[in-house]
């Protein structure tokens, strides 16, 4: 069987790409590993209508809506290679498994590359967080950090202000003067001791065994694009001070005729919302560009 078109990632950009598609009773299938980005979040905030949803139920719920589409396909695995032959894409799930299509929307998301630092992997999500948008507001007003680990952090740490009391890790990253007194005009604590480690809540252990008790931390990650395939495949990406994603033009449409990327693979910032509304859009492209 030739699909109209495979989706590769189950998460919420990619069920919002293959909904247009199905109720244009377009063959899809779609394919995902399992490993949704906010997985580790127990909460989504922001979202309309959904504003404190279990992140997971979101999901569920749309998987749930999507497949009473009987064009509708779901095929559990991991994309190990896409090949391009007579038109069409091959797809090679878990090397076992392959599949065609006409057209090729990727929406699997990015891997969020960590601080190394002992405690951060452990809070990820709970007590430490990389959108203050996101999780800022349930913190109170309380004391809050911001760890350096990109160009971004102290961009971040500029806009924490509105969520509470902040203080910025530098953990051995330099800062220049100007920069460092336009923070002190915001009332922004800097902290230049490296950090040993994280523990309790959110403690932070500085290098001289003193600690910071905070409310939350936030972290201005590093977005990598963990699929080799996407490389080999030709998709020409970008990169910018947050990391890489898939350059796409306006239509989502990538560098490669016929394959279309949506949601934070394509677009950094990491928002349900805006995975949703980018993942409509590279469907609703697809489809046109089936018929046009």
């Amino acid at each position: 069987m030739i699909h109209d078109v495979a989706i590769i990632g189950g998460s919420y950009a990619g069920l919002a790409a293959a909904l247009p598609l199905a109720r244009a009773r377009r063959n899809v299938v779609i394919i995902d590993a399992g490993e949704r980005r906010n997985r580790f979040a127990e909460f989504s905030h922001g979202f309309l209508t959904q504003d404190g949803t279990s992140a997971s139920e979101i999901a569920h719920i749309g998987k749930q809506q999507l497949m009473k589409y009987e064009t509708v396909n779901w095929q559990q695995g991991k994309v190990k290679r896409v090949e391009t032959k007579d038109g069409h894409f091959h797809v090679c799930i878990d090397g076992v498994q392959s599949l065609t299509a006409k057209r090729l929307i990727i929406a699997t998301g990015i891997k969020d590359q960590l601080p190394e630092i002992k405690g951060v992997s452990e809070r990820w999500g709970t007590s430490i967080f990389h959108c203050p948008y996101c999780h800022g507001y349930e913190l109170n007003k309380g004391n809050i950090g911001i760890i350096a680990s990109s160009e971004h952090s102290i961009h971040m740490s500029m806009m924490l202000i509105d969520w509470g009391s902040v203080t910025l890790f530098l953990n051995n990253q330099g800062i220049d003067i100007e920069t460092e007194q336009a923070l002190q005009a915001r009332n922004i604590k800097i902290e230049k001791r490296r950090i040993k480690e994280i523990n309790g809540e959110c403690n932070i252990v500085l290098e001289d065994d003193s600690s910071v008790a905070l409310d939350g931390a936030f972290v201005s990650t590093r977005c990598l694009i963990n699929q080799e395939w996407i490389v080999h495949l030709g998709c020409e990406l970008e990169q910018n001070s947050m990391g890489e994603m898939i350059k796409t033009n306006t239509l989502k449409e990538t560098s490669v005729t016929g394959v279309f990327a949506c949601g934070d693979v394509a677009r950094l910032g990491g928002s349900v919302s805006l995975a949703v509304g980018d993942g409509t859009m590279a469907g609703v492209a697809a489809h046109r560009s089936l018929l046009f």
